[in-house]
């Protein structure tokens, strides 16, 4: 059966690429021919070599309001997190619809990963009981509705690194159980198979760990072990899934011993950028480089992202201020500001990009 009767395929398809993921929705109801269609890897493939791929980051950030914005009794003190996009060639921003079990919220230091054109959120903690979870829900893109997936095995871990391969795998390692005990665990998500994997254990504990995939493996840098509560490690260390084994420690993958969550991915030639007092650093074999001064206004970045030979980075001048964002081309080390209404001016905790 035709794609679009009357016309061939091929021309068909090169319809269906152009359509802005917004409409995904509308175009996988239409008809099942075209469900399937742009369900297909092949089809992101041909949409991104074509050019007309969509980039977007996926934030779970603090509601200002809660109790006027999401319905929610505020409770004293405690943010509600929600999420939010925001499509950088646009520059608009919006909220994604919760799934119904998080209606008041999403759970604190969730984690989230892009998986081809689905968004995964992993664990967290109850925003009222404070109790960790190991669920994991599933937003598709292409139907812009959720589902929920395998509960994360073993132990119930929070504050631990996390990663995809972009396409089908989603990778956690580390973190702390319920009696605040780091784990040297890791297990990997299969999204597509709705399956888990225990992985072999790392080297070491690494509590508050961050998770990257860079050149086909998992690495999960700093952290620190159970006796040492706070004191970061540099050391990083990678996980190979062709070989199923673990590098060697790599001892001073950090220039300080500090927290790595505004570590990110970089390209062939810079394995990691980070932002610290007031620098985007860049590490090139294994020299840290200065790239750039941060804006006064994100200084304190709260989150940082790669994409496309760019940073996007959000944060405030100070601790508990209002969220600003910056882009800064690396290839010309300037910055532009972005633009975004007061109500996505609050904390970012965690983000993805999600190519669609």
């Amino acid at each position: 059966m035709e794609l679009i009767p009357g016309l061939p395929d091929d021309i068909a398809r090169e319809c269906l690429i152009r359509v802005p993921y917004a409409g995904f929705s509308a175009v996988a109801s239409t008809c099942k021919g075209w469900k399937v269609e742009i369900e297909l890897t092949q089809f992101r493939s041909h949409r991104r070599s074509a050019g007309h791929s969509q980039t977007i980051f996926v934030m779970a950030q603090a509601v200002l309001d809660p109790a006027r914005s999401i319905g929610f009794a505020k409770v004293c003190h405690v943010p509600v997190y929600r999420l939010t996009t925001f499509e950088p060639v646009s520059g608009s921003w919006s909220e994604l619809p919760p799934p119904p079990e998080f209606s008041g919220g999403f759970p604190m230091f969730c984690q989230l990963a892009a998986a081809g054109s689905d968004l995964v959120v992993i664990g967290g903690l109850d925003p009222v009981s404070w109790e960790a979870s190991s669920s994991v829900y599933i937003y598709s893109f292409i139907t812009a509705t959720w589902r929920r997936g395998a509960d994360v095995p073993g132990v119930r871990r929070s504050f631990f690194g996390c990663a995809s391969d972009g396409d089908c795998m989603v990778f956690v390692a580390g973190g702390h159980d319920n009696e605040k005990k780091a784990l040297r665990s890791a297990v990997l998500y299969h999204v597509e198979r709705d399956e888990w994997a225990a992985l072999p254990d790392m080297a070491r504990e690494r509590d508050e760990c961050k998770g990257i995939f860079h050149g086909g493996k998992f690495h999960v840098i700093g952290g620190y072990g159970t006796e040492m509560q706070g004191k970061f490690e540099k050391s990083c260390e990678s996980f190979d899934p062709a070989t199923w084994q673990w590098s060697p420690v790599r001892e001073d993958a950090l220039m300080a011993s500090t927290c790595p969550r505004t570590c990110v991915d970089g390209d062939a030639d810079d394995h990691l950028y980070m932002c610290k007092d007031g620098d985007v650093l860049a590490l090139a074999g294994t020299t840290w480089r200065v790239e750039a001064k941060i804006p006064g206004d994100v200084y304190n970045p709260s989150h940082v992202t790669k994409w496309q030979g760019k940073l996007l980075v959000i944060g405030s001048p100070r601790v508990g201020g209002p969220q600003k964002a910056y882009v800064l081309d690396l290839s010309t080390c300037t910055w532009t500001n972005v633009e975004s209404p007061e109500k996505f001016s609050g904390h970012v905790q965690v983000g993805c990009c999600v190519e669609i």
